[in-house]
């Protein structure tokens, strides 16, 4: 009787101490993660810089879960009613520890892009800004396959056979999401070929706008006014494609049209003026400036300008065409030389006059008829 009292009030003790550890453990799991982030810091003289800020803020929800399975294992060696050498427990305490370390991974593949960044700038990797998203989502895709493929073989679970039905059923996969795969391969089309990067100015038949994301399925595009245009992949592969980001210089262009009664000498000299003003203009691009009397219009003398500036700046080059307008206008001033208007002169005779000459035409035919 004595014995099983005490084997009873032991188990008590077991299940209370069980108990304990649980919730030591899990009231305790922040303070030690907090701590252990210190640790790490001062072992390997660091600071809390971006890269460190970012580790925690990736890791630090799966640490405390881990510290938790390490109090829920012991707390169940410790418990009289259950053994932890049970196979289906240490399963599921495996599994639990790799799901915590792949989320925690999973976390920081989702904010790498920051540290790829860093990577390509520190080592000049010379990758592409526009490939950065896509090896952060890389990353992640393969994570979770690894994770799952790891969780999966703990249970027994051959991954072979997954694999093997992956590939049976890929041929209706591939007809069922052909759009999505169209995209997909379109966006490594644009990640290839680099027609543009995020940040750059585009034109195409479909939009027009600055890049802001690139996916694997579609291109986000900030319109002027400010509206956000998602373009699937296969669609802008396939489409002409303009960069004016890649420009070097921005192209003025246009007919100057003088009336027919101006001068030779003048219009000479409204070209020659106007020539020598923009090859003395620091804003004008000196390699490429036509200036040239060019045509005869129907209500008009045409000279033909052509030349582009060195900024590719939209504002600048607005500034830079009203400068070039005024300066037009104030020699044409200076010639006295008008500009044609689209006009057109109608000559009418006098009807009063064609009465009378007809009257007259007509008394000449009677008086040579009486005759």
């Amino acid at each position: 009787m004595l014995w099983d009292f005490l084997q009873t009030y032991q188990k008590i003790i077991y299940v209370s101490l069980s108990i304990f550890i649980f919730i030591a453990f899990f009231l305790s799991r922040k303070l030690v993660t907090r701590y252990l982030f210190a640790l790490l810091l001062k072992v390997s003289n660091h600071t809390w810089n971006g890269f460190f800020v970012q580790l925690r803020a990736s890791f630090e929800r799966s640490i405390q879960g881990l510290f938790v399975i390490l109090g829920v294992y012991l707390a169940v060696v410790v418990f009289p009613y259950f053994q932890h050498t049970n196979t289906f427990f240490l399963q599921v305490i495996r599994s639990a520890i790799i799901f915590m370390v792949g989320w925690g991974l999973f976390h920081l593949a989702s904010s790498s892009s920051l540290l790829f960044a860093k990577l390509n700038e520190r080592f000049q990797f010379n990758i592409d800004s526009i490939l950065i998203p896509f090896l952060s989502k890389a990353v992640r895709m393969v994570i979770v396959a690894i994770s799952f493929s790891i969780i999966a073989q703990e249970f027994g679970y051959d991954v072979n056979g997954f694999v093997a039905g992956l590939g049976i059923g890929g041929l209706a996969f591939a007809l069922a999401a052909k759009d999505a795969l169209a995209n997909f391969f379109g966006g490594i089309i644009i990640i290839t070929e680099k027609p543009f990067t995020i940040g750059d100015w585009i034109l195409t038949p479909s939009v027009e706008g600055t890049v802001e994301d690139i996916s694997f399925r579609s291109t986000k595009i900030r319109t002027f006014a400010q509206a956000l245009v998602t373009v699937p992949n296969a669609t802008l592969a396939n489409e002409s494609i303009t960069n004016w980001s890649k420009m070097t210089k921005r192209q003025i262009t246009f007919n100057l049209r003088l009336t027919y009664d101006t001068p030779r000498d003048r219009i000479e000299r409204v070209v020659s003026q106007i020539k020598q003003k923009l090859q003395a203009n620091n804003a004008i691009h000196p390699d490429t400036i036509f200036v040239h009397f060019d045509q005869y219009q129907e209500n008009g003398l045409d000279i033909f300008l052509y030349f582009f500036t060195n900024t590719t700046d939209w504002g600048a080059y607005l500034q830079i065409r009203e400068e070039v307008n005024l300066m037009i206008l104030e020699i044409l001033e200076t010639e006295q030389v008008t500009i044609a208007l689209p006009t057109q002169k109608l000559f009418v005779a006098n009807d009063a006059d064609s009465f009378a000459q007809q009257k007259e035409e007509k008394l000449r035919e009677t008086d040579f008829q009486s005759e």
